[in-house]
């Protein structure tokens, strides 16, 4: 579903307010939970989460961590006890980059795992998420957190990224990074259903390593007016992939469902794109026979090209895709030096 209006009002409305009480208990809840102990894996595990329920960037940060530290030669990784820094050891000789696994839920999927993402799964199966990560390094889909840990582990791991797991207190993680839409920040500052918050704000980077922000210069100016950091900040904003395609004048009818699929379409409009129609579906949302027959219908009546987002097109039957334009967006850093001291920390 998308997330209600009132959530992301500067100041609680009146159906926020009633629902604080609510919103309290929801994070007591969270406090309890992530107050249980985890499995220390033999590798470093890098969080990559979020404080607010919804789309913050968690892909692309995932994608760009991972062909960063893909380019990290091999090393042999020790001292990694509790609280403790690891430190690398160069493998002479080798050229290949540091392996990197992920393990990630797997949101709408089916299977419960641990198993390895591979071509023949479906968005069903593992959910869309995993589908498009297993493209950039080996993902695997686990609703158990630590058991993934586990089979990341054994298939020889040499550093893991955590998709989503920042509440999940199964797996005790090595570096925490927070992401956060920019534009949107961290909404009224509840907690649901008052508010987008999973927890409160102080509470959640009280255990976080960093955050980073996502958005526009006008984005990024905005949270600083709204919200003061206490923790290490980096910066990013989300660029088309270059596709030698002219986007300019082109007629489109954009469909989307992710956490806020408006970003996806103002940024067709950036790129000079006629949106003759853009049509929000909700996250995750499956992409049935009859949907996709009403929006290839509507598309020839207003002589229009299909469009969605590299997430979404992972959902598509394949007979369809070859009718749908696929938008692909990487994660730019615009200020990134805390997130190579987080980094340079682990031996990265």
């Amino acid at each position: 579903m998308q997330a209600p209006a009132f959530w992301y009002q500067p100041r609680p409305s009146l159906t926020a307010r009633l629902l604080a009480p609510l919103g309290a208990l929801y994070a007591r809840a969270t406090a309890r939970r992530v107050a249980q102990p985890g499995y220390r894996a033999s590798v470093p595990v890098i969080c990559i989460g979020n404080l607010t329920v919804g789309g913050t960037g968690k892909t692309p940060t995932a994608i760009a961590l991972i062909e960063r530290l893909q380019s990290v030669s091999p090393v042999t990784l020790s001292g990694a006890g509790p609280g403790q820094t690891v430190s690398p050891v160069t493998l002479s000789g080798s050229k290949q980059g540091l392996s990197v696994h992920v393990v990630t839920r797997g949101h709408g999927g089916s299977l419960q795992g641990p198993v390895q993402v591979m071509p023949r799964h479906l968005a069903a199966e593992v959910g869309d998420e995993p589908l498009l990560l297993a493209a950039f390094a080996p993902t695997w889909v686990a609703k158990d957190r630590a058991a993934g840990v586990k089979a990341a582990e054994a298939a020889g791991a040499q550093v893991i990224l955590l998709d989503d797991g920042f509440q999940n207190p199964s797996v005790i993680k090595d570096l925490s990074i927070i992401t956060v839409d920019a534009a949107r920040g961290f909404g009224n500052g509840l907690c649901l259903p008052a508010g987008p918050l999973r927890e409160p704000v102080p509470t959640g980077l009280a255990r976080a390593d960093l955050l980073l922000s996502i958005g526009s210069d006008a984005a990024q100016a905005l949270l600083d007016q709204r919200f003061s950091c206490p923790i290490p900040q980096a910066r990013a904003r989300l660029e088309p992939l270059p596709m030698g395609m002219d986007w300019q004048g082109e007629r489109l009818l954009a469909f989307a469902g992710i956490g806020d699929p408006s970003r996806f379409f103002n940024t067709l409009r950036d790129l000079g794109a006629d949106l003759v129609r853009s049509v929000a579906l909700d996250d995750h949302q499956p992409l049935t026979p009859a949907l996709l027959t009403r929006l290839e219908a509507e598309a020839q009546m207003r002589q229009a090209q299909l469009v969605t987002t590299e997430k979404d097109a992972v959902r598509l039957p394949a007979a369809f895709r070859p009718k749908v334009l696929t938008l692909p967006v990487r994660l730019r850093f615009t200020e990134r030096a805390a997130l190579e001291t987080a980094l340079a920390r682990l031996g990265f």
